[in-house]
């Protein structure tokens, strides 16, 4: 099966700092098995970190780096 084929799943998150909406389509039946406890990582590797992140608490990439930035190792 061709992945044109398949009904995808639109899921709209909107950050909770900034406010800014995006779209992230995914396959349903990928969806369910992370919902059933699978890692995110696992279920959706086609995903970038931010919309998985996105997706796990609404944050987009950019006020994610705001809000927690990388530490030195210093």
């Amino acid at each position: 099966m061709e992945t044109s084929d398949v009904l995808m799943k639109s899921i709209a998150t909107e950050c909770p700092y900034c406010h800014c909406e995006q779209i992230i389509v995914v396959d349903p039946a990928a969806f369910d098995r992370w919902k059933a406890g699978e890692y995110i990582q696992v279920a959706f590797p086609e995903l970038t970190a931010d919309q998985r992140e996105a997706l796990i608490t609404g944050y987009c990439g950019a006020c994610w780096d705001k809000l927690f930035p990388e530490e030195d190792d210093e």
